[in-house]
């Protein structure tokens, strides 16, 4: 899955290289772009809107004159600008400590943290940000061990098992990443070329930002300014209104570092920034309470779509009323450590977290028993961890994705505090199901909303994008939304309920993730077999008896 490469990105780059060839091949025409979506689609009723989403205004209607508690939330993700003033109101706040102040009031290991932790950050305020995968970090830190070795003695056989998973995962990304950096970089100088000329065509200056209204305005009879023109606008369709030249060519930029670290990975960044030894748990304190760098768009909308500000006028409403947030950054663009994780985890609890959203994933897990007791310890504590699925369009029933809760020592292998949530489109059609979205009929909880989705952003911006990294907040925003005002309901009632709410669509035929011809039963996609329903949620909720402690 690997979100904070903003896995969202790899519906748009593939976009971007069909939208080149067409332009190299043709003049562009006059095209009747495709409807846009309202900016709130995922939360209507497809009986009364028309749009699939979670049912939310008829879920708020029938809590109508119940009084709701505050739920604390976490989100362990890439960050979040702290400014955006759709969430600014709605952070957690440490009442134990004193902001500032360079100690740690509250002796819990973390200085200064008020609004939440920063595992990724070091000294200086610096922050190991842009990662590799782990697999490239697990295939360079083996390698010296195993490499070369024709067979395994029996003392090295699960040693060197792990290593040849390793190496096979290590070269099948090395392949694709290096196709698509060469692939990618040309894309990047078409779009900043057809950029500038478009750029001068409105003019604009060098820095300036263009919108596909901005497009719409633009007549011109030079050719090259015609093609360039339509590649922006093909893309603009992809990506919406809201997006802009600035804002596609940052994302690209960023996925053109992700991949690159890949091929040339940093790996010495992590002990240079942060300097900890992210193979050792031995307790000792690391990171820092910044939580705002450059990549932080994707945990601001994570935390929008749970929570953002209701009835201010700006932005989005988020689909809880009534949170308070606990940010935690400990995704970079690249893959998570299993270290940050199980600590970020226990972060959130220990500060009374009592739903944690975990929008990000990857393809190996080497300290996997680490995450596993972070997850036995949330379950201890009633707390309900929602986890995007991933978005490689795989089964994960026979390919998993990490983390998961298939736990090492045997002890569980569907934990009742864990849902996994894939993502849905607008429409009841053969699209229902994101062709990125991973699925499975034992893993895969839900689908909720997740295609083409929109949210605030950082630095005041708003962002539209795909991706099971936004079905998930949607869900944790719903499971924030029932303990609301259903304070007693337990973390495994939680999932239950959402669970059932989402009621299976049996014979609705949709293309199978991945696949543009072969259809599949919709219900066979997730344990529940439909779409997450907030409406239907409060309804099952009122009738349940709490059993939380």
């Amino acid at each position: 899955m690997n979100i904070p490469v903003k896995y969202w990105l790899g519906c748009m780059v593939s976009g971007l290289l069909l939208n080149y060839t067409v332009v190299q091949a043709q003049t562009p025409t006059t095209t009747t772009p495709p409807a846009e979506l309202p900016r709130n689609w995922h939360t209507l009723d497809l009986k009364a809107d028309g749009y699939f989403g979670i049912s939310l205004n008829k879920a708020y209607q029938a809590l109508q004159g119940k009084k709701s508690k505050t739920v604390v939330v976490a989100t362990i993700d890439s960050g979040i600008d702290t400014l955006q003033k759709d969430l600014q109101s709605i952070l957690w706040v440490n009442p134990k400590e004193i902001a500032g102040n360079g100690k740690d009031d509250d002796h819990n290991g973390y200085v200064d943290d008020i609004h939440g932790w920063n595992f990724l950050g070091g000294p200086g305020g610096k922050c190991d940000f842009n990662e590799t995968t782990e697999e490239v970090r697990e295939y360079n830190r083996l390698k010296g061990q195993y490499e070369g070795i024709p067979a395994a003695t029996a003392r090295q056989k699960k040693g060197y098992a792990y290593w040849q998973r390793v190496k096979a995962v290590h070269d099948s990304t090395l392949n694709k990443s290096s196709a698509e950096l060469k692939q990618l970089s040309g894309v990047m100088n078409v779009l900043m070329v057809t950029s500038g000329y478009i750029k001068n065509a409105l003019h604009l200056p060098a820095n300036g930002s263009f919108t596909a209204a901005d497009l719409s305005k633009l007549t011109s009879a030079n050719d090259t300014v015609t093609q360039s023109k339509g590649v922006w606008s093909m893309l603009f369709q992809e990506e919406g209104s809201t997006s802009t030249n600035v804002k596609v060519l940052n994302d690209l930029s960023e996925y053109l570092t992700k991949i690159n670290n890949d091929v040339n990975p940093d790996l010495e960044a992590r002990h240079r920034i942060v300097g900890d030894d992210p193979n050792v748990q031995d307790g000792k304190p690391y990171g820092s309470p910044l939580l705002k760098f450059e990549d932080a768009s994707h945990g601001t909308g994570v935390a929008g779509l749970i929570g953002a500000v209701h009835g201010n006028g700006y932005g989005i409403d988020g689909v809880a009323d009534n949170i308070r947030l606990i940010a935690i950054k400990a995704v970079p663009n690249g893959d998570e450590y299993d270290k940050d994780i199980a600590n970020a985890i226990r972060y959130a609890v220990d500060n009374g977290a009592k739903v944690v959203n975990m929008s990000f994933g990857k393809k190996i897990s080497p300290h996997k028993a680490w995450v596993d007791a972070a997850f036995k310890y949330a379950a201890a504590h009633d707390v309900l961890l929602v986890q995007a699925a991933g978005n490689d369009n795989q089964d994960v029933d026979l390919k998993p994705e990490y983390p998961n809760d298939m736990f090492e020592d045997g002890s569980a292998k569907d934990a009742p505090n864990v849902i996994s949530v894939g993502a849905s489109a607008a429409k009841l059609d053969d699209s229902l199901a994101g062709s990125f979205s991973n699925y499975g009929k034992k893993n895969v909880d839900v689908f909720a909303p997740g295609v083409k989705v929109t949210s605030v952003d950082k630095d005041a911006e708003f962002n539209t994008a795909d991706g099971t990294s936004f079905a998930s907040p949607i869900t944790a925003g719903v499971a924030a939304l029932l303990l609301e005002y259903y304070p007693d309901l337990s973390a495994r009632q939680l999932k239950q309920i959402l669970i059932q709410s989402a009621k299976p669509l049996t014979g609705t035929m949709v293309l199978k993730p991945g696949s543009k011809t072969e259809k599949v039963d919709f219900s066979t996609l997730s344990k529940s077999g439909g779409i997450v329903n907030a409406y239907e949620a409060v309804q099952i909720a009122a009738t349940m008896k709490g059993e939380r402690k």
